[in-house]
């Protein structure tokens, strides 16, 4: 690439954020298809296509007119013969090539990535290294869109140059009409909506894609908008009329489509996520129920058995944590357990099986035997050599903390209590969506319930309980992430499972989610949920990457590095075999490398060079992680920054940038040592010294 495009700010993103490597990775990756695409290939798509080496995927790839279902898909593409023409009753994948997919776990970052490509467009279109045209972002939902906003603002607080306004595009005639161009000023204007609001006709929210054709020349950006509902497909289709003649960017932890797996520049998915430390360890529960509904004695008892095990597991979390605490409060979070229900509001739901369980332990009404099996069949499970699913190592928890647990831990660590009690219900006023459930026998929450609507359940479910409206006018959910949250169970449906960043849970039990390829993405997805981790503040990796990077000091380090895999670890539950089953190869799918594309053709990434270009740029997918890419500079750039650095000294630099001193001691060292950078060669400076010199010290950020 150029090297306007190579010396572009890969690190930086806000006053207390940086990338991570891997982020980085995904710029790079992006910035190289952008490049391989419109700097070398556009003219000729069929040359692009035999560049990326798909040979046997074309039957995959292409929309074949004569299938039923391709063909009521594709008869938006029938409009635009000329964009997508039509040949022996096909429409070729050449005339999709200009996509990309970046296949990343959630919680891995997206919306950071998103925000620098952007950036970077801005900047490059600008500069005309990119054709001009407009920047649409779109998401399936509300919260999403109020997330990337807060983003912006975040980003736009630190960066001075290359600010992002954002724009509905509702307002897109207005905003055009008025001159508001979208590259002047150093600012780039973004427009944004709800993907699936996003059709074929026109309603009170609904949009006609036709009004905001914009002659193809759309740079669409879409945030996990694979809902997998029937009307998907035309979306699909509608996002790639709208970018026909400028680029398409998709983002998402679980791909379907081929085409996405074809074009994937960047795979950080789940199983590679948790392999370079960056999310908890996983283990699956190979134990399950073949009835959670059922009714007889059997059937009660082994609910109760299911359900004892992941509240002794939360227990035993809740211990090693109290543990860590006296020797450093500031690190790791207090462990939740996350229930996830199919059913809430009908007869007999699968949330109130749950809540009738889990009220039978509050009250003392379990028998002891059950609870010594509870505690040996956990010990079966995780205890021992058990593997993790994505690694190697073993998934051993404490057998003599699990064997040690008795009925009180039980009320303190789970209830927040002393003694048994009946529940007490909590209604927030104002707020249709939360309960909370205490203990009569004590002050303390220890349970939120989380659904569309709690009004059903305060007439139907709860009749006799004791229901109080006295409780804080704030949402508890949004409180549930900080340590001082007293609550120890979440209970819900996939409501709220997207659109949620925590690092508490660390226990998940699926409850009757059912099987097909729906339930797959609310798998991975919601396990994606819970494998957050934050052992420091900002700090995102398991706390041996911490170590490697020098950001925990070695003395706590060795006190308390046998103490910490549980809370690094997700424990998932299911409630019936077919249900456990159905877990383990979604994940497996994730560790394999895996999405399986309709043929049952697995994905495989290549590798940088494969490709008869060899750019690599689309089949590269591999991360880059413990790589620290040259800096290409000129002699006068290298002279100036470093004369710069020496006017501005040590004490303004770290204050001007932010940077830590050891980073300021290793681009000392690096203007000492030309060979740390590449492509020197004599001509005036292209850059600006400020400008340079942030660059470089992001470099060696660590």
């Amino acid at each position: 690439m150029p090297i306007q495009w190579r010396t572009l700010d890969l690190g930086k993103f806000s006053k207390k954020k940086s990338l991570f490597e891997f982020q980085r990775a995904a710029l790079r990756s992006g910035l190289k298809a952008l490049h391989l695409y419109f700097r070398k290939k556009r003219a000729d798509r069929e040359a692009l296509l035999q560049c990326l080496g798909l040979t046997g995927w074309e039957e995959e790839l292409v929309f074949d007119l004569r299938k039923k279902q391709e063909a009521r898909a594709a008869r938006y593409l029938l409009e635009y013969p000329d964009d997508f023409p039509v040949r022996d009753g096909k429409i070729s994948f050449s005339a999709f090539l200009n996509r990309m997919s970046f296949w990343m776990a959630t919680g891995s970052g997206k919306t950071l990535i998103i925000i620098k490509l952007i950036e970077f467009l801005g900047r490059l279109i600008g500069k005309r290294d990119l054709p001009p045209g407009d920047i649409l972002f779109l998401a399936h939902r509300d919260d999403l869109l109020d997330q990337f906003r807060n983003h912006v603002e975040e980003f736009n607080a630190w960066n001075v140059e290359g600010r992002i306004r954002l724009e509905n595009l509702r307002d897109y005639e207005s905003v055009k009409r008025d001159n508001v161009l979208p590259f002047e000023k150093n600012e780039v204007t973004v427009f944004y909506y709800r993907s699936d609001l996003i059709s074929d006709e026109r309603k009170e929210k609904i949009v006609d894609f036709r009004d905001y054709d914009n002659g193809g020349r759309w740079y669409v950006f879409l945030d996990e908008a694979h809902k997998g509902d029937r009307e998907e497909s035309k979306r699909q289709i509608l996002y790639s009329i709208l970018s026909r003649n400028r680029f398409l960017f998709n983002f998402s932890a679980t791909f379907t489509d081929p085409r996405d797996f074809a074009t994937c520049v960047f795979n950080f998915n789940l199983s590679r996520f948790v392999e370079e430390g960056y999310g908890k360890h996983v283990g699956v529960s190979s134990a399950g129920i073949k009835m959670f509904r059922g009714e007889d004695e059997f059937s009660a008892l082994e609910k109760q058995r299911v359900v004892l095990k992941t509240l002794l597991l939360l227990a035993s979390l809740r211990k090693r944590y109290e543990e860590i605490g006296r020797i450093d409060s500031s690190l790791y979070h207090r462990p939740l357990l996350l229930t996830l229900v199919n059913s809430v509001d009908v007869e007999r739901s699968d949330l109130e099986l749950f809540f009738r369980e889990l009220e039978k332990v509050a009250r003392g009404e379990i028998r002891i035997d059950l609870l010594r099996r509870a505690k040996e069949e956990l010990l079966a499970e995780f205890g021992g050599a058990r593997k993790f699913l994505f690694e190697k190592r073993e998934s051993g928890i404490d057998e003599g903390l699990v064997s040690g647990l008795g009925y009180a831990d039980l009320l303190k660590y789970v209830f927040n209590a002393r003694t048994p009690g009946r529940f007490e219900v909590l209604k927030i006023p104002d707020n249709r969506r939360e309960m909370i459930l205490r203990l009569m026998t004590t002050e303390k929450p220890f349970a939120l319930i989380k659904i569309g609507d709690i009004s059903g359940w305060l007439a139907e479910k709860l009749e006799g309980y004791e229901i109080n409206e006295g409780f804080a006018n704030e949402s508890v959910f949004r409180r549930i992430n900080r340590n001082d949250s007293e609550i120890n169970v979440l209970m819900g449906s996939r409501a709220f499972y997207e659109g949620w960043d925590s690092n508490r849970p660390n226990v998940i039990l699926f409850i009757n989610i059912g099987v097909g390829r729906d339930a797959e993405k609310f798998v991975l997805q919601s396990v994606g949920r819970g494998i957050r981790i934050e052992p420091k503040e900002n700090r995102r990796r398991r706390l041996a990457k911490l170590l490697e990077a020098a950001q925990i000091k070695p003395a706590i380090f060795k006190r308390i590095e046998k103490l910490v895999l549980p809370l690094e670890s997700l424990f998932v539950f299911g409630t019936n075999a077919e249900n456990i089953r159905e877990i383990i190869a979604t994940l497996k799918a994730e560790e394999e490398g895996g999405g399986t594309v309709p043929s049952g053709r697995s994905f495989r990434e290549g590798k940088e060079g494969e490709t008869a270009s060899g750019d690599g740029a689309f089949k590269r997918g591999a991360a880059e992680e413990n790589i620290r890419e040259k800096l290409a500079l000129s002699y006068a750039d290298l002279e100036m920054s470093s004369r710069y650095l020496e006017y501005l000294g040590d004490k303004i630099t770290v204050v001007k940038y932010g940077c830590g001193v050891e980073n300021l001691t290793a681009v000392k060292e690096s203007f000492r040592n030309p060979e740390r950078y590449y492509d020197l060669e004599e001509g005036a400076p292209l850059w600006q010294p400020d400008t340079l010199l942030g660059v470089i010290l992001s470099r060696f950020s660590s």
